[in-house]
């Protein structure tokens, strides 16, 4: 089909040289290293690493570079890059509740154990341009206290020990735990779902439907933000009857844990950034559930909260049919719909590749065409 190609190779080589001198941009101008990149650029950098499933810093600011900024083809390319890997075992599940958060904020309780921790966020920054860092100036000086936390959470009041967990918060660094347990004992909110024990790997076995919850979350962990950003909104505007309150986010970094068959044991092999969200949403009940609060969850790679927001709005309008919910026909509600066009790497090679060649084809349609015409036309005459 693109035999086509091979008469052009000549063009595609001067359009790679091409492309190299426009991703170095005026030679005069000093050139973005990785590291600059990686640093400065880390929720760029984080994206990359949650969509193209591959927990690396230095290699997502790599494909931003070689990508010009473009970030879906710099999730193509840690994807492919990612195929090259060995596989060497699983890994544990990572314990949220043991995270050490730079950021945990909670819409639903004020006051919850542990503690607000605002963290670096654009929630509270006003949307005004800020032509210093045009300047090259020195950044704004932090105040004296900035990055410390307090002693002791609760306005300087002993903390209660935390009703979920051994240890109370004295004697290093205390355990979190998830605002939505609270409410879990109440009996206010369904059971946290058990998972599968061991879930299928999106990356190695094609996508089956229907698909299990586990497989539904990566997918939608791989997916392209601004689609489930849309869906997610559809969902608060009426499409899929769900109204959600972020029971809370966190963001922090977590233990990686390995099974080492020769030790009997699981050991500690690094530390990842993580970003998680529960949402709890409105239940008036079904004909197999009571009234109660329900969960929408989204777990993402590095500071992505609005990946893990828009992905815990839809997991939770993916499960209507195990709540016994309606269908009513919303786009945030048809797993079909959701898992299929999610994918913002099989989107984009389906949707580009009609840029290439397709010589054959157009002109056996032309054909075609002309003969469909012809045909109109002497009907008509002879109708005439």
């Amino acid at each position: 089909m693109y035999v086509a190609v091979k008469g052009g190779e000549r063009a595609i080589d001067n359009a790679h040289a091409f492309l190299a001198e426009e991703r170095r941009g005026d030679p005069a101008v000093p050139e973005l290293s990785v590291a600059q990149i990686r640093e400065q650029m880390r929720l760029a950098v984080n994206r990359v690493m949650a969509e193209g499933s591959l927990y690396d810093p230095d290699l997502a600011a790599l494909a931003i570079k070689q990508a010009r900024g473009d970030l879906i083809e710099a999730v193509f390319l840690i994807r492919a890059y990612r195929t090259t890997l060995p596989r060497h075992g699983l890994s544990q599940p990572v314990d949220t509740a043991a995270m050490a958060v730079t950021r945990r904020v909670s819409a639903t309780f004020k006051d919850a154990p542990g503690g607000q921790v605002l963290g670096p966020t654009f929630d509270y920054t006003h949307r005004l341009l800020d032509f210093a860092l045009m300047a090259g100036g020195p950044d704004a000086p932090l105040p004296a206290d900035a990055g410390t936390m307090p002693p002791v959470p609760h306005g300087g009041k002993e903390a209660p020990p935390s009703p979920l967990v051994g240890e109370g918060w004295g004697g290093g660094a205390p355990r979190m735990p998830h605002v939505t347990g609270f409410l879990n004992r109440e009996g206010l909110i369904e059971p946290a779902p058990a998972g599968d024990d061991t879930p299928p790997d999106l990356t190695r076995s094609p996508m089956e439907l229907p698909a299990s919850r586990a497989l539904r979350l990566q997918a939608l962990a791989r997916g392209d933000e601004g689609f489930l950003l849309s869906l997610a909104y559809s969902t608060q505007r009426g499409y899929g009857r769900t109204h959600a309150f972020v029971g809370e986010l966190r963001i922090g970094m977590v233990e990686v844990e390995m099974d080492i068959p020769e030790l009997g044991f699981a050991v500690p092999i690094g530390e990842i950034e993580l970003t998680e969200c529960e949402t709890v949403n409105q239940f008036k009940g079904s004909r197999t559930e009571p009234p109660q609060f329900t969960r929408g969850y989204g777990l993402t790679f590095g500071q992505t909260e609005r990946k893990a927001l828009a992905m815990s709005l839809v997991d939770r309008a993916l499960r209507w049919k195990e709540l016994g919910e309606d269908f009513t026909g919303a786009p945030a509600q048809d797993e079909e719909f959701v898992l299929m066009h999610a994918d913002n790497v099989q989107a984009t090679g389906f949707l580009e590749h009609i840029k290439l060649p397709h010589y054959v084809d157009f002109q056996s349609e032309t054909e075609l065409i002309r003969r469909l015409r012809a045909e109109v036309l002497a009907q008509r005459e002879a109708a005439e």
